[in-house]
């Protein structure tokens, strides 16, 4: 039985999808053999993350993991890099060295960007893939090696060969086993996660305080199609907390970020979410609702506003959602106004959990916020936290009338 729980785990890879979940799945399959293992996918997906959660699960996980990057190593000494140099072999060669296959002996190594690889250096690769030996630049003598060969890329190797740039025979060994790397656009419904992963991460290496995004913005995020994938998302999450510190980001802080006008992006379009999407955007507007740290301050102006009759003009629906938890008469009840915790503070009374559903918490608030602030919706839609579409839109389903 394969647990891709503890498979996701190794590496802090994020995603409940099912192409994910299916990802993780042949990692497992895969993971605790020997063979050979293409990564194929868009830059910025993940690929690396990939490779590492196969050796990390895998029998060479506590022996060497070694990351080389072809792209970055110059064409005139990538051997060198590779397989290691003898003494005098080249200009500047003045000691023999180790190549990064020699140094992953035992473990594995992790050829990224393989299809930058000079095709002359293809046919020791393939060599090395199939029988285990190399030869030092400037050696004379064959050398031996243990070493599991992980491949990753972002191009269509199929046309490379195509085009003479990328060996058959190499390509077609290392694609025994394939994994793509699905573009995040593909996985969509799982950004929710990865935003709220890098914006607790990041805050909390710079210690700043991570509001979340509106469930407007979520949509925002989910519909735009990440031509840069997971790391332009990334790098998006942290740009926006930094310029907006302290506060929840919003649908317009995200289109602004993303370079987007109001009509590049139809929100009534279907929108790729998880399944159930009214469910989430409840709760996540409960939550809001009940951040009662973000807004006890607010409520005990309320409160001190009306203590003249606190128990009538508060509660016109008698369920008394915002009452202080006391036992103390009503009519002096404004005396325990000076005692709230905000630690102990209940945003429901206890009589009414069970009675009371969102909707019906969701639809008193926003009518109790239009009429403080006299039917200001900006002001009103400021104060609970979400975007004037999404309070235009719940007045609608509601059917408050103007206050």
């Amino acid at each position: 039985m394969i647990d891709i729980g503890k498979i996701r785990r190794s590496v802090g890879m994020i995603g409940e999808s099912e192409i994910i979940r299916d990802m993780l799945l042949l990692i497992g399959q895969v993971a605790d053999t020997d063979i050979s293992v293409l990564i194929h996918g868009e830059s910025g997906t993940g690929k690396e993350m990939v490779t590492k959660a196969i050796h990390k699960n895998s029998r060479r996980k506590f022996e060497p993991l070694v990351v080389v990057n072809c792209s970055a190593i110059p064409a005139g000494i990538i051997e060198s890099e590779l397989f290691g140099h003898k003494k005098g072999s080249f200009t500047g060669a003045g000691d023999d060295r180790k190549g990064y296959f020699e140094a992953a002996h035992k473990g594995t190594i992790i050829l990224d960007e393989i299809g930058e690889t000079p095709i002359e250096t293809q046919a020791k690769l393939l060599r090395v893939i199939e029988q285990g030996e190399f030869m030092r630049v400037g050696g004379s003598k064959t050398e031996k090696i243990d070493v599991r060969v992980i491949a990753a890329t972002n191009r269509d190797l199929t046309e490379e060969v195509r085009q003479g740039r990328f060996r058959k025979d190499l390509y077609f060994r290392l694609k025994t086993i394939t994994i793509n790397v699905p573009a995040l656009k593909d996985h969509a419904s799982d950004i929710h996660l990865f935003v709220e992963r890098f914006g607790l991460e990041f805050c909390a290496k710079n210690d700043i305080a991570f509001k979340g995004f509106s469930v407007d913005a979520i949509k925002v995020l989910k519909s735009y199609h990440w031509p840069g994938n997971i790391r332009e998302l990334k790098n998006l999450v942290e740009s926006l907390i930094v310029i907006h510190k302290g506060i929840r980001l919003q649908e317009d802080h995200v289109n602004k970020a993303l370079g987007l006008n109001v009509q590049d992006l139809n929100m009534n379009l279907p929108i790729l979410l998880d399944g159930e999407s009214d469910k989430m955007e409840r709760e996540l507007i409960l939550k809001q609702l009940l951040f009662v740290r973000q807004d006890v301050n607010e409520i005990k102006q309320i409160l001190y506003a009306e203590k003249d009759n606190p128990t009538e003009s508060m509660y016109p629906s008698n369920q008394a959602l915002f009452l202080p938890q006391t036992n103390k008469d009503p009519e002096n009840i404004h005396e325990d106004y000076q005692e709230i915790d905000d630690d102990k503070f209940q945003a429901i009374h206890a009589d009414a959990v069970g009675e009371i559903t969102i909707t019906d918490l969701e639809h008193e608030m926003i009518e109790r916020t239009l009429e403080k602030f006299n039917n200001n919706r900006r002001k009103t839609a400021k104060s609970l936290d979400i975007s004037e579409r999404t309070l235009y839109r719940k007045i609608s389903e509601y059917g408050i009338k103007k206050i």
